[in-house]
């Protein structure tokens, strides 16, 4: 089985893992001790000093768990991805494991949403499915990489109330990945699935030179899609928002059409296919338009949360969306993605569930009360059948 690495995005043989040496002494050789590795370094920019990595001998069609070092004669069991050297978790290879792209113009909210979804899939949506949801890292989210707010499960969503800065571009530094394991029971087995998030600044989808760097969305196995309601004229023009709300003259269509250009190049499709990993897309910030729509709009409305996605009423948002680009003159939004992808659903989303004081970047002061954010990660994992669906 091939997936990609969750931390550089190279596709990987689950047959032919490498293992990372354990530094354990074995009789009559020297331990090995933690030296440079170049290759970890260049695709994940950690330079420290790591014990060596090394491939272990195939064995046919079964995957292997354990594998002697050559140089030490030691046993580990600690696997490694065979580009970047990054650890996996013992059950790498055994399940799905999504790579699961993230992309979105500049000032769409992705940050922000990340670490809502992150928030939820640690707090509630476990609970939800009777799965086991932990961060899986190596040394990704110490204090160094700007990632410890995840790990603390007590944290502040946001310390002081203030949103996050904008995010880098990929050419000011390589950003890691937030990495989970979800682990849950099924068909008296345990599987575990990991699932790998990159939030891309939205500067890199300025124009095709910076979107064919980015290698994550030519290994991405499902897209969440991040769209700026406030960039489509009508939409903005039904409510009232100060000019740093919307502080970006992209339009809509244009970050389709590079996200699709790169998708369909990396891929190899060339025009005749329709692009077939199943991408989310996601209109954010709806709650701006919650006192123009009324409390009794489909849109306004929660579905009742089950240990399921409901497809019925996935079904039912995609087309209340649909018909609600067509209220705005957004007809360009849907027949691109019609006329360029197998499967995509729409879907409407707030992090914060109120607007935030936009010049300041500040969250409202009655706190953070997230709408349907969970929603488009569901709809994937019941795509790869890490989920069921009902309906």
């Amino acid at each position: 089985m091939n997936v990609a690495c969750p931390y550089c995005y190279e596709r990987i043989n689950t047959r032919r893992l490498w293992f990372r040496c354990t530094g354990r002494k074995a009789p009559g050789r020297p331990a090995c001790v933690p030296q440079k590795d170049p290759a970890r370094k260049e695709l994940t920019g950690i330079d420290e000093l790591v014990l060596p990595s090394f491939p272990a001998p195939g064995r046919g069609l079964l995957p292997v768990n354990s594998a002697v070092h050559d140089v030490c004669n030691a046993v580990s069991g600690v696997k490694v991805c065979p580009h970047c050297h990054s650890r996996m978790p013992p059950s790498f290879g055994e399940g799905r494991s999504p790579l699961i792209a993230m992309a979105g113009a500049p000032h769409t909210g992705k940050s922000v949403y990340l670490r809502i979804l992150a928030d939820q899939l640690r707090h509630g949506m476990g609970l939800r499915f009777g799965a086991d949801v932990k961060l899986i890292g190596d040394e990704q989210f110490s204090n160094t990489t700007g990632r410890a707010d995840y790990l603390d499960p007590a944290g502040e969503l946001f310390p002081g109330g203030q949103l996050y800065a904008k995010t880098q571009q990929a050419s000011e530094g390589r950003r890691d990945p937030i990495v989970f394991g979800w682990r849950q029971r099924r068909m008296g087995r345990y599987d575990t699935t990991l699932l790998s998030f990159f939030d891309t600044a939205g500067e890199d989808l300025s124009s095709m030179s910076t979107v064919d760097n980015l290698r994550y969305l030519g290994a991405a196995d499902a897209l969440i899609l991040l769209l700026d309601p406030f960039l489509i004229p009508r939409a903005r023009d039904q409510i009232n928002l100060p000019k740093s709300a919307y502080t970006t003259n992209q339009s809509t269509v244009d970050v389709l059409n590079r996200v699709t250009d790169n998708l369909r190049e990396s891929r190899h499709l060339g025009g005749r296919k329709n692009i077939p990993i199943p991408v989310a897309v996601v209109f954010a910030k709806i709650d701006a338009f919650f006192d123009v729509w009324g409390e009794d709009h489909p849109l306004v409305q929660r579905p009742e949360p089950g240990p399921y996605y409901d497809e019925t009423a996935g079904r039912a948002t995609h087309e209340y969306v649909r018909g609600q680009l067509a209220d705005w003159g957004a007809h360009d939004v849907d027949n691109h993605l019609t006329h360029n992808y197998k499967n995509f659903r729409y879907f409407a989303v707030s992090a914060l569930g109120a607007e935030p004081d936009y010049d300041n970047d500040i969250i409202d002061p009655n706190g953070v009360h997230p709408f349907r954010v969970d929603e488009p990660l569901l709809w994937l994992l019941s795509q790869f059948g890490v989920v069921p669906d009902r309906g």
